[in-house]
């Protein structure tokens, strides 16, 4: 008698040595869609950061709402549409588009008054109210965008874009990151800031760019930022990101393996934490 009485003082104590299930739902454009198609990357990555951090939590289970080349803004405008369940844990993984997109940052008052779509801040806003309302004690994780050098798509040469070593639009995408950052200590969410992490920095996020040497009409490897200023040609030039390039990135972008992983070694505690709950 007294053994089972012992017994089910450690069964309280101890209420189950398995954690309760959680869900985290994470929104995000295509550094976060990609985590389930690998196809349109050229099979270059193996696992994205969702997978990564699954992996180290039996009891998580994941649902990719990534949007290839959408904004925030986008996303908060048609929110509606986009059937977001309800889930434990909510990441967004949002800016580097709108950055590029030139859509325009605002100020940490169009979130705090919920200004609306018109700019960034006021799209956050809007945003985190709808997850709120699928389940006010979810927990709201912010993910800054990483800096980015000369992307170019790997399915289609035209689609490219410089990095963020430029202004666009006389915005600096680390003024993206710093608001997201603002939101996030104003409403005291966890929050991943990529875009300062010494392992994402310019000269890593790739090994060298692949181009035609303007003198001698013939290919070199470029490092950064000496490509910077040497011009690509998508109807001419072969692909200039090689996989012997890849670095921290695959494409000047959306992070390789190593890229993955060090984003998922920054969640890691912050899911370490919300387990432990």
């Amino acid at each position: 008698m007294k053994t089972l009485l012992i017994v089910f003082a450690l069964l309280v104590s101890f209420p189950t040595s398995f954690p309760e299930k959680k869900t985290w739902v994470a929104i995000g454009d295509s550094i976060t869609y990609l985590n389930d198609h690998r196809d349109e990357t050229g099979n270059r990555i193996s696992k994205g950061y969702l997978t990564l951090v699954q992996e180290k939590f039996d009891n998580l289970q994941v649902i990719n709402k990534g949007y290839n080349g959408w904004t925030a803004v986008r996303i908060a405008t048609e929110f509606e549409k986009l059937e977001i369940p309800k889930a434990d844990i909510y990441s967004i993984f949002l800016g580097t588009n709108d950055w590029w997109g030139g859509r325009p940052l605002g100020t940490i008052k169009d979130y705090q008054d919920n200004t609306g779509v018109g700019t960034v801040n006021g799209a956050f806003r809007v945003i985190v109210e709808n997850l709120k309302k699928i389940n006010s004690e979810a927990q709201i994780i912010l993910i800054t965008p990483m800096k980015r050098v000369d992307f170019v798509y790997i399915n289609n040469y035209k689609n490219n874009a410089f990095g963020s070593y430029r202004d666009k639009n006389g915005q600096s995408l680390e003024s993206f990151a710093e608001a997201i950052k603002a939101i996030g200590e104003f409403e005291r969410f966890p929050i991943v800031d990529l875009f300062h992490q010494k392992k994402m920095d310019y000269p890593k996020l790739i090994k060298f760019k692949e181009l035609i040497n303007p003198v001698t009409k013939e290919y070199k490897k470029y490092r950064y930022p000496d490509f910077i200023d040497i011009p690509y040609d998508p109807d001419r030039d072969t692909y200039p990101y090689p996989a012997s390039s890849i670095g921290v990135t695959y494409d000047g972008l959306h992070p390789s393996d190593k890229g993955y992983k060090i984003i998922e070694r920054e969640l890691y505690p912050i899911f370490n934490r919300i387990q432990k709950k």
